[in-house]
């Protein structure tokens, strides 16, 4: 890829990872992703951020496109490898060039990469930094995603390098956001997968950045906003406290038992006109789980029961939600046994992250039968009961009781 103009002396200079289909060898890509560096070129040459170590060689040949005889300031907002892998090449390349961030990252920087302590300049909160013509102003957002992140403004062209914060894994050759659908869907991906634990903190940076006159927000991973209010409402909305008329449904059913209360319990929550969404977990894209628990106000967990405890699928499931902590309200567990175990104890105790009210589970011995299906229909009424109660049903399902 080569470096493209933002806006005058501001240009791209990172690259598209097309074909990367896992990150820290834990969360799937099935977009592939961007790792997005930007270069400020004027009195004083900026660089904001570096990339992933496995495309050094595309951020060299971008900056000796463009010329690039030397680099002042090498910004860094955050110490994460696949913004910071590059840091050593540049700094051999351009041994006058001095890293600038906040002692945090400073600390984790001399940690990762042995790198000298008098190569760095250290910012605090809300200090600037003069490249005679252009301003930068720096931004302390400590544990939007680690505890060193920091975001930084451009005031005169009025932009915001926020890194890792609003960002997406999407590569994709557009600049700038084309397909707002697209985008929407894997920047809320993005969100549930990886900013979602730390939604409180989230919602008091949003207000710390309010009051910028933003004209383009430029993060990087994904294409840059030249409509910020796009990304910026749809974190509003995902980190509020408000929840929808939704239940999420992770199951596993080995022998048909626990599948045919799970079928009965959709069409069931269906017909009180309350949204479902069901995913088996033997086929499930784990990230398609994360963005449903965003909205959701309840979730019920599906298992059978593997010697005396849940099925190791569910474990991971559980373990999932319990470490991403949604807003969600209300929790509950469908299952079913043979001989016995302590699946519910299991289930319910991993889950201590989570703000829930626990409703009674459902767990069956063998197949179910008529006095079975009369406990999911409890257990429907009173999904249905509290999420009257907490107002989260629509007009529509009103009308329906």
């Amino acid at each position: 890829m080569k470096p493209r103009q933002i806006k005058p002396d501001i240009y791209s200079v990172g690259a598209i990872d097309w074909d990367r289909r896992l990150f820290d060898e834990l969360i799937p890509l099935p977009d592939g992703t961007s790792y997005n560096s930007y270069l400020i070129k004027c009195e004083k040459t900026a660089l904001i951020d570096t990339i992933d170590p496995t495309m050094t060689h595309v951020l060299i040949k971008n900056l000796n496109k463009l010329g690039v005889d030397g680099i002042d300031y090498i910004i860094a907002n955050h110490a994460e490898q696949d913004h910071s892998g590059s840091l050593q090449s540049i700094l051999k390349l351009y041994p006058e060039s001095r890293i600038v961030t906040n002692p945090k990252c400073r600390d984790l920087l001399m940690d990762l990469f042995l790198i000298p302590e008098d190569r760095f300049v250290i910012v605090n909160d809300r200090d600037t930094l003069s490249l005679d013509d252009k301003t930068l102003e720096f931004i302390y957002a400590p544990w939007i995603h680690w505890p060193e992140t920091m975001l930084t403004y451009l005031k005169e062209d009025k932009i915001l390098f926020p890194c890792d914060f609003l960002g997406s894994h999407l590569a994709t050759s557009d600049l700038f956001v084309t397909d707002e659908a697209r985008v929407y869907e894997a920047a809320k991906r993005y969100y549930a997968e990886i900013m979602m634990p730390f939604r409180t903190i989230i919602k008091k940076n949003l207000e710390k950045i309010k009051d910028l006159e933003i004209e383009i927000i430029a993060p990087s991973h994904g294409p840059a906003y030249a409509e910020p209010e796009f990304i910026l409402s749809a974190y509003r909305d995902w980190v509020s406290d408000e929840v929808k008329n939704e239940v999420v449904i992770p199951y596993i059913s080995m022998h048909g038992s626990t599948k045919e209360m799970i079928d009965y319990f959709v069409n069931a929550l269906i017909e009180k006109g309350i949204t479902v969404k069901q995913f088996n977990l033997t086929k499930t894209d784990i990230g398609k789980l994360a963005m449903a628990l965003v909205d959701a106000a309840t979730i019920v967990i599906g298992s059978p029961t593997v010697l005396v405890g849940p099925h190791p699928n569910v474990i991971y499931a559980t373990y999932l939600a319990n470490v991403l902590k949604p807003k969600l309200k209300f929790a509950s567990l469908i299952g079913s046994y043979g001989w016995g175990g302590r699946m519910v104890e299991q289930i319910t105790g991993m889950m201590s992250n989570l703000k829930v009210e626990l409703l009674e589970p459902v767990v069956i011995k063998g197949f179910p039968k008529e006095k079975d299906f009369k406990a999911l229909d409890r257990l429907v009424d009173e999904i249905l009961k509290k999420h009257e109660e907490h107002n989260i049903l629509n007009k529509e399902v009103r009308g329906l009781k």
